[in-house]
């Protein structure tokens, strides 16, 4: 699951090299928490957020074909992070 979230993701954006991919298991299922460079995070968004929402549902289609649930975050270096 992981090879295929950093593979679409470097594939949209221009400094694959920066692409991270974190995961961490949540509530029964799998947290992905992609980060990309500053600059390729309007790429990974898309125009009104569609790029993103369909890596979600990819995400959560291959996730439900195995049995277990998952989600995509996308961790936006430029904002500052709230406190939880």
């Amino acid at each position: 699951m992981k090879a295929l979230v950093e593979y679409l993701a470097r594939a949209l954006v221009d400094k694959p090299e920066a692409v991270e991919l974190t995961s961490t298991p949540q509530d029964g299922a799998v947290l992905y928490e992609l980060k990309v460079a500053p600059d390729d995070i309007g790429k990974v968004i898309g125009r009104d957020g569609r790029t993103v929402n369909a890596l979600r549902t990819v995400v959560q289609a291959a996730a439900q074909k195995k049995g277990e649930k998952a989600r995509l975050e996308i961790i936006d270096l430029r904002r500052p992070q709230q406190a939880p």
